[in-house]
């Protein structure tokens, strides 16, 4: 659906995106992570033919967004950090100017307006003014104005940033519903949030692809070997040496357990080896009843801030699933600040210019 090959973007000497490729499939929510300054706005900006890139190419669809903009765009709703609003417009009124720039023909203006109301539930709020709404009716407003026209395509950038708790539970549920006919990509700090409702995430880095997976995917090729949590009835020397004879363990940590006669500890398995079996019976020989063992896996914050921490710019890495993963020895960034700024720039010479005086 989504092609994009070798994309770079500079700024003067700093390159915020450097040589990105990958691709989206049709019918897929994705998940656009990275840290402030990684690109992701800079990226989306250029998906949606906001900026243009200082080279490589993006097509939608088979469409060109630089030498077939018009047929490009009309394939894509894109929801900015922050939307582009009209505050003295009602809500029916800004849908419909959004339906005349996007070229929907005046018969089926009132049907689809109608449409993405109900889908997003400001039907009720038609004629209120945009100004008078809250924030959470606002970033409905403006996932509103990214559906209309029924595009295959829905960028969405940060769209439950500022949102209380239910708001946050109430887009997530429409995005859910928005991916069962458009493919959607998604941009969002909560790392929750991408992890309950993409199929698919992708990872960036100072402009740099560092992890393209599945959420299961990446936190099974990012657990390496397995560790196992154990609380065991008798004390730590005991268990500490029936663990170390057990072949397929390469190492543990003990410690006392918070009530008495307890014992805990951290057992890591050798590379691909699962020693569960062979600790049942290992701690049932020594009299040390097992209370509880639990299998520790990474979350997806922990797999975001490994990939991330320590990727130097333009640090060529390693080819395979996650486009290249950053070496464990690279130091960390003393430029993320300019990547930031960089970024921010690019976003600020999108935004409209109604939308900045009104937010």
């Amino acid at each position: 659906m989504i092609e994009v090959t070798n994309l770079t973007k500079r700024y003067g000497e700093h390159v915020a995106i450097d040589n990105l490729s990958f691709r989206v499939e049709k019918g897929q929510i994705y998940g656009f992570l990275g840290p402030n300054g990684a690109g992701k706005s800079t990226t989306m900006n250029i998906l949606t033919g906001y900026i243009a890139a200082s080279g490589g190419t993006v097509t939608i669809d088979g469409k060109d967004i630089q030498k077939q903009p018009e047929e490009a765009k009309r394939k894509i709703g894109y929801l900015p950090e922050l939307p582009p609003l009209y505050m003295e417009m009602t809500v029916e009124e800004y849908l419909a100017f959004v339906a005349q720039l996007k070229r929907i023909e005046a018969k089926e203006r009132r049907a689809q307006i109608q449409k993405v109301m109900e889908m997003t539930q400001i039907s009720d709020m038609r004629g209120r003014l945009i100004r008078n709404l809250s924030k959470g009716y606002r970033q409905r407003v403006g996932l509103a104005q990214a559906v209309l026209g029924d595009p295959e395509v829905i960028v969405l950038d940060e769209p439950s940033v500022g949102l209380d708790p239910k708001q946050i539970i109430e887009i997530r549920d429409l995005i859910r519903e928005l991916g069962k006919n458009h493919t959607i990509i998604l941009s969002s700090h909560i790392l929750s949030e991408v992890s309950a409702v993409c199929d698919h995430i992708m990872i960036i880095a100072h402009g740099q692809l560092v992890a393209s997976d599945s959420p299961e995917g990446l936190q099974k090729l990012m657990s390496g070997s397995m560790e196992l949590q154990l609380t065991v009835k008798g004390d730590e020397e005991a268990l500490k040496a029936a663990l170390e004879a057990v072949p397929a363990i390469e190492s543990v940590k003990t410690e006392a357990g918070h009530t008495p006669g307890l014992a805990k500890a951290a057992a890591v398995f050798k590379e691909g080896a699962d020693a569960r079996e062979e600790i049942f019976y290992a701690l049932a020989q020594a009299k040390l009843p097992v209370m509880e063992m639990i299998p520790v896996q990474k979350s997806l914050e922990d797999i975001f801030l490994e990939l991330t921490e320590d990727v130097k710019p333009k640090e060529k890495t390693r080819k395979g699933l996650f486009g290249g993963r950053p070496s464990k020895n690279a130091q960390k960034d003393e430029e993320s600040e300019d990547a930031a700024a960089g970024e921010s720039a690019a976003e600020s010479g999108t935004e409209p210019a109604d939308a900045k005086e009104e937010q």
